[in-house]
């Protein structure tokens, strides 16, 4: 059976699958401006395994109408004390036996490896939990409900406000944070508003792509924005973009794959392989760029 491209995306549950991916993509563009300026990835990826617990913890209470309200909380919680542990670690490392990086990084790791394990605990103990589990880990991109994407859209455009928001503390905590403290501003509320988005957006993402593949959208769209242009007004843009269109590249491969094979095939999987793909052209590209710019210089010079 040979179905289109914009065919099939005119069926109703690939039509929501996009738009989810649109919603997330925006949130992401403009959320990972500040996780990468900041350089915390490592921080985005303990947001998303402490969302776990929440996840599963809400599901085994309230079923799915409980997913979404427990990893809410989960995500806040963890942002509190994300930022709270930065602060103990910096302080700690201010007495020269490591930095501030080494330490906040440490104490993320243990936190995050604690509340995952709690998750995988929860979910063992309910019944059908393999299928549970995968499902928590790597999403249900063509399975969107319309309320599921309604709550998608809010909270991702509470995190979007939020750095909105912030934005112009945030860029100035980031590139000169001396500056930043010396001007009266307050860190500590900056850094908690900037892990609140990450950990809203890291809700919004988790139940479309799951805890394992939201990481990506997390980080990737920016760094390859970041490989593309050293101009700020154009990264957010790009990083939106990059997102869509891998978007709807992998649902459609997805939905080729199965209709031709008919075998399941992970939409969520395919996006994340494709944003993959995109970094390394990204990466590739931007080689080239330095090496016919010195190749220039270098005949220039001559």
């Amino acid at each position: 059976m040979e179905i289109g491209f914009l065919e099939a995306f005119s069926l109703p549950f690939m039509a929501r699958a996009l738009a989810t991916i649109a919603v997330l993509a925006l949130a992401a563009g403009i959320v990972g401006l500040g996780i990468s300026l900041r350089e915390l990835e490592f921080v985005s990826d303990g947001l998303v395994h402490a969302v776990f617990p929440g996840l599963v913890i809400g599901a085994a209470v309230g079923g799915d109408a409980g997913m979404l309200p427990g990893a809410v909380v989960a995500a806040l919680a963890a942002a509190v004390l994300f930022v709270l542990l930065g602060s103990g670690a910096s302080a700690w490392g201010a007495g020269g036996r490591h930095g501030r990086r080494g330490d906040m990084d440490a104490a993320i790791a243990v936190v995050l490896t604690g509340l995952f394990s709690v998750g995988v605990v929860v979910v063992s103990k309910q019944r059908g939990y393999v299928a549970q589990l995968q499902e928590l880990l790597f999403g249900h991109l063509l399975t969107v409900t319309p309320a599921q994407f309604w709550q998608i859209v809010v909270v991702a455009l509470i995190a979007i406000g939020i750095m909105l928001f912030t934005l112009r503390a945030q860029l100035f905590h980031a590139f000169d944070s001396a500056g930043f403290e010396a001007a009266g501003f307050r860190p500590r509320v900056v850094d908690l508003a900037l892990t609140v988005a990450i950990a809203l957006l890291t809700v919004a993402g988790v139940q479309a792509l799951g805890v394992l593949m939201v990481v990506a959208l997390l980080t990737v769209p920016m760094a390859v924005s970041r490989l593309l242009t050293r101009r700020l007004v154009v990264l957010v843009p790009i990083a939106v973009l990059v997102p869509l269109v891998a978007g709807a590249a992998g649902l459609w491969f997805a939905f080729d794959w199965s209709v031709r094979t008919d075998a399941r095939v992970s939409a969520g999987a395919l996006v994340v392989l494709v944003l993959v793909a995109c970094y390394a052209i990204a990466v590739l590209i931007g080689t080239l760029a330095r090496r016919t710019q010195a190749a220039a210089r270098t005949g220039a010079g001559r």
